[in-house]
């Protein structure tokens, strides 16, 4: 556990050697849903996974918290493990804190990975009633039957049902209320279009093509608007695309490092 702002805790899983890597997870899982990027990349990255404000081991979110607030704690988490900078990976909300981050605080992100992530959900009114409804459906229904009931939209069809139990338990063991609907009035506040174009971090974007939930339109959208990055749709893949198709994320992951000198350990 460590303080980021008086007596608010940000909790995280680490593991590995090598340059550092920080995973920023979606609103409906925590730390845990990278446990594939554990197993795979470990041996030569030091994998820094946060639980976000409310999320996990982590404290409730400070009223207000504004986007701005989720990217200093990534910062200050980087901080507290003795790192300058890392290769940054959102995933889903995690990507928009992740863009916030790079925006915010550039010289602290060394790669920006967005993987099935968006821009932002601001000036979008049918999106915002589904916000509400997931909101008091989790407070209604309770954490393990509302991750029931969205489990099939986040994977793809494929998806084995170890994988869908997986990620039901991972929601109960990790959302709370608190920090669910934090995240998710940060999406309906964020609208990142005008401000890609000043992301300097050398950026990949991945989707999976079965994505029902952002899906490849908002990821081509980021894409364009981040000057060089590259896109990449993963075949049958959906949104918890790190878990989906785990392999092809990894591989796209490495290759990126490497490229932006991912691998020279003097320089993490």
């Amino acid at each position: 556990m460590h303080s980021i702002r008086g007596a608010t805790q940000i909790a995280a899983r680490t593991g590995g050697h090598g340059p550092a890597v920080l995973l920023l997870h979606g609103v409906g899982t925590a730390s845990a849903s990278f446990w594939a990027q554990f197993d795979a990349l470990s041996a030569t990255f030091q994998l820094i996974a946060w639980d976000a404000f409310g999320y996990g081991r982590s404290s409730d979110p400070p009223i207000p918290a504004p986007l701005d607030d989720y990217a200093d704690a990534a910062a200050a988490l980087l901080d507290a493990h003795g790192r300058h900078d890392a290769h940054v990976v959102g995933v889903s909300w995690g990507g928009v804190v992740a863009t916030r981050l790079a925006l915010r605080h550039p010289q602290r992100v060394r790669t920006l990975a967005l993987v099935a992530s968006t821009y932002g959900r601001r000036n979008n009114e049918a999106l915002h009633e589904e916000f509400v409804e997931r909101i008091d459906s989790l407070r209604r229904d309770g954490v393990r039957a509302w991750a029931q009931a969205r489990v099939d939209r986040q994977v793809s069809p494929e998806a084995p049902p170890e994988l869908r139990r997986r990620i039901v338990e991972t929601a109960a063991a990790s959302v709370r209320l608190a920090g669910l609907a934090a995240a998710i009035h940060t999406m309906a506040d964020t609208d990142h279009r005008p401000q890609l174009g000043a992301v300097r971090a050398p950026t990949i974007v991945l989707c999976g093509d079965r994505d029902l939930i952002t899906g490849p339109v908002e990821s081509r959208v980021l894409a364009e608007g981040i000057s060089g990055a590259e896109l990449v749709l993963v075949p049958g893949g959906g949104h918890l695309l790190n878990q989906d198709k785990p392999a092809a994320v990894d591989a796209a992951l490495q290759r990126h490092w490497h490229v932006f000198d991912g691998h020279e350990g003097g320089k993490a």
